[in-house]
């Protein structure tokens, strides 16, 4: 034996005990001209059962009708190589897939001799494509049927690399406006001079996770409260591939948060108002009570022959008493120990003898001035109207400081169509404007 003939010989011997690839050969036609071990593993047949049947067997119903066995041969033909992968038919009738190779083969003056044929059974990595597949693409409609929260993905970089649909809603934009661009574009112009955006990035690298709540701008150009979460994302070699981005509009949230403040400001002012009151009616009724002893003592005094220039000393203290008097009556009836009343009055009479109690409620560092307008009469409960302005008062008090200027204006306004809530157009309003001056 030559040693050719001993190579072609041991190739051979190769070829036919190979069991991962069924390796054989196919006639011109396409008729089995050779089967080795890992065919008869693959499809079932044995040498004696396939070697001069066609080659077209192996193939689906459907394939067949559709001509794909004569189509893998006169590619092989004409370019030389045919490669495909697709479902082929064991002996039993099961399936399986198939990754296939057709190579023709030519003797030495160029005449077609046939072909060789390999075929490997992939079944198991393509179940695990699919199940890959059929993951990502429930991760994907997952991701893609949120509809509280913008969810993408970031490169390294932050450019945007996906957009779901509620990112569309939230931000204003599909994803042909955004993909391919930076995150940072989403961010207010102060906190993207400042670098707010590569820092969120580097903290959810170097931290694990980015979390915080701010403006954020959509594509129409209005602004929202968010809350944005940012996670690293690595691959198994634990290299940074990219970031996960959650992105929820919480603008009404915020919205009812400061609601609920101010309603708790108001609350806690009212019951400052209460305190006072109670202590204001409680002091008013203790020097009423002075005051009744006094008064009594001056009418006694009045009875007794006195020489004038005492009888106009007693005068004085007489005045002076029943002027304590009357404002122990404001003082009542701005606790609410009196009964309450509505009467037509004076806005600007009220302000003017209210106007000790509303002086003595500001620091004696700081500035009140009274400016009155022409405003005619009212109807009103005169001690609600004095709570109120002293409320005010006291409420311009707090946010001056110990010094600037109170300033008490009256007006008259109209109310129009863009007027006060609830009020109809065209209603003539006798008001009290406040403004305060933080000048020192």
């Amino acid at each position: 034996m030559n040693h050719e003939n001993f190579e072609t010989d041991r190739l051979g011997l190769f070829v036919t005990q190979v069991t991962d690839y069924a390796i054989y050969m196919l006639t011109p036609e396409g008729v089995v001209a050779s089967w080795n071990a890992g065919a008869e593993r693959f499809k079932g047949y044995s040498a004696d059962e396939i070697i001069g049947q066609h080659f077209s067997r192996f193939y689906t119903s459907e394939d067949q009708v559709a001509g794909t066995p004569q189509r893998a041969l006169h590619t092989a033909l004409t370019t030389g190589r045919f490669e495909d992968e697709g479902w082929r038919v064991r002996k039993d009738g099961t399936l399986f897939r198939a990754n296939i190779v057709l190579d023709p083969i030519f003797g030495t003056e160029g005449e077609l001799l046939g072909f060789t044929k390999i075929t490997r059974d992939v079944s198991e990595q393509y179940r695990a494509r699919e199940e890959l597949h059929a993951s990502e693409e429930q991760f994907r409609l997952l991701v893609q049927s949120v509809t509280d929260y913008a969810i993408y993905m970031l490169s390294p970089a932050g450019l945007i690399t996906n957009w779901n649909e509620d990112a569309k809603r939230i931000k204003r934009l599909s994803p042909e406006d955004v993909v391919g661009t930076h995150f940072s574009r989403f961010y207010i112009e102060e906190e993207r001079l400042s670098g707010l955006p590569e820092q969120a990035l580097r903290i959810a690298r170097d931290e694990g996770r980015f979390e915080r709540e701010g403006w954020r701008i959509r594509g129409d150009g209005t602004s929202f409260w968010a809350h944005v979460v940012i996670d690293p994302v690595f691959n198994s070699g634990g290299t940074l591939i990219g970031f996960a981005k959650i992105t929820r509009d919480v603008t009404e949230r915020r919205e009812a948060s400061l609601a609920l403040d101010k309603t708790r400001e108001a609350l806690h002012q009212a019951q400052k108002l209460e305190a006072i009151g109670k202590l204001t009616g409680g002091i008013a009724h203790d020097f009423n009570n002075l005051l009744s002893v006094i008064i009594n003592g001056i009418d006694l005094l009045k009875t007794t022959p006195i020489p004038t220039q005492q009888r106009k000393i007693i005068d004085s203290m007489e005045r002076a008493a029943q002027r304590g008097s009357s404002l122990t009556s404001q003082l009542l009836a701005f606790a609410r120990q009196q009964p309450l009343e509505v009467q037509s009055h004076d806005v600007n009479r009220v302000i003017g003898t209210f106007e000790a109690v509303l002086r003595r409620a500001i620091p004696s560092t700081a500035k009140f001035r009274i400016k009155k307008a022409s405003v005619g009469r009212v109807l009103t409960d005169i001690s609600q109207f004095e709570s109120a302005l002293l409320n005010l008062v006291i409420n311009a008090r707090d946010s001056l400081g110990e010094h600037g200027l109170i300033t008490l204006e009256t007006q008259g306004v109209v109310i129009s169509e863009a007027g006060i809530k609830d009020i109809p157009p065209g209603v003539r309003l006798h008001d009290a404007t406040f403004s305060h001056s933080l000048g020192r």
